[in-house]
């Protein structure tokens, strides 16, 4: 059984096919079209767990394996990999396959969008956080000493594909991190969602595929509606960086580590966010207890002393004002009006955040 949704952006539409084996789609797609050459850009896990899989339905192609990693999406990667693609005479007619995770998705997708300024490329993603995430909607970027996903273009790959074996070989860290971006659509969009969430986490987290496959498709059916609306983010695509904000500023701080992972940091940014609705007077005390509970007891640490004891506060408020969202100094959060409604709100106040960050460190 695969499930099917399509992301409704004119002539850059897409499909998202998820399911059970669903990388066997691959070659159909493939068969309809006459690329000239094929490049898989994969990390050093993926390859070890899953390469022979999806070289299986990807004949002839040509292997770039990249070291795993945040730090990967950089400059220097970029070079590396921009120069060994071309070495290998890529040419208009060929695809690049980004075969990986987050990292993975985002550095190739900038590598397709520049190279010979603009070759085809297909989303394989292997984790769940790439599945209902990043390697949907077109973002692709690198990070910049000045902060994260700073230097990249909005552009659409072909075709997703999530297959949900891929994702059996998570360690559960990474199976969490990635939940923090399911759970994110039902605090803005869909309460409902949430409510099924609140009864289904733990079978989520022993992989249960019914429940799985369920998770993922509706989390990429809201991703996809919000694209399909907003593709540039001037508006309501702004929404889906709830808890991002100050999930940033405490990756930034710690050098993009493992100290916290992405998801971790949007775990926590969430409740922070959540805070500040509440402060705001948007949202009432107990939407922000059933909101900071859930994601304890699906495993988050939400309070930011138990992963660093001493946060360097000037440095978590410079790293604010880096956000993309801003304009010049005037400060935007994503916060909620309820759970399943959330706003854009601009021109907050410095001491609105120095507030929240004050009940947290």
């Amino acid at each position: 059984m695969k499930n099917k949704i399509q992301v409704n952006l004119g002539q850059r539409s897409y499909d998202i096919v998820i399911g059970k084996n669903s990388v066997e789609y691959l070659s159909e797609f493939l068969a309809k079209k006459n690329y000239s050459k094929i490049f898989i850009i994969t990390d050093e896990n993926v390859a070890k767990h899953h390469l022979a899989r999806l070289e299986a339905f990807v004949p002839q192609s040509e292997k770039i394996v990249v070291k795993a990693g945040e730090k990967t999406k950089s400059f220097q990667f970029l070079e590396t990999v921009c120069e060994e693609i071309l070495a290998k005479r890529l040419d208009r007619k060929s695809l690049i396959i980004a075969f990986g995770g987050g990292v993975v998705g985002d550095l190739s997708g900038f590598i397709s969008s520049i190279l010979l300024r603009g070759v085809d490329f297909i989303q394989v993603p292997t984790t769940l956080l790439a599945a209902v995430d990043s390697s949907v909607g077109g973002k692709t970027a690198i990070n910049s000493k000045s902060g994260k996903n700073l230097i990249g273009s909005f552009y659409q790959p072909q075709l997703v594909i999530c297959d949900l074996d891929f994702l059996k070989t998570l360690p559960m860290r990474e199976l969490k991190a990635g939940y923090a971006e399911v759970v994110k659509y039902g605090f803005i969009y869909d309460e409902k969602f949430f409510e099924f969430l609140e009864k289904n986490y733990q079978k989520f987290f022993s992989c249960d595929e019914e429940i799985l496959e369920k998770i993922i498709t509706r989390s990429c059916e809201i991703k996809a509606e919000i694209v399909g609306r907003d593709e540039k983010e001037s508006g309501e695509r702004a929404l889906l960086n709830f808890g991002h904000t100050f999930g940033h500023i405490f990756e930034t701080e710690t050098n993009y580590s493992d100290e916290i992972l992405h998801g971790e940091a949007v775990a926590l940014g969430m409740v922070m966010a959540a805070k500040m609705s509440q402060n705001f007077g948007m949202i009432v005390e107990k939407d922000f207890l059933r909101i900071r509970s859930h994601l304890e007891n699906a495993g988050f640490t939400i309070d930011p002393k138990k992963i660093r004891q001493n946060w360097d506060q000037k440095n978590l408020i410079n790293h604010l004002f880096k956000d993309k969202k801003n304009e010049g100094q005037n400060l935007t959060f994503i916060l909620l009006e309820k759970i399943g409604e959330a706003v854009i709100k601009k021109s907050v106040d410095l001491r609105n955040f120095e507030k929240v960050l004050a009940e947290f460190l």
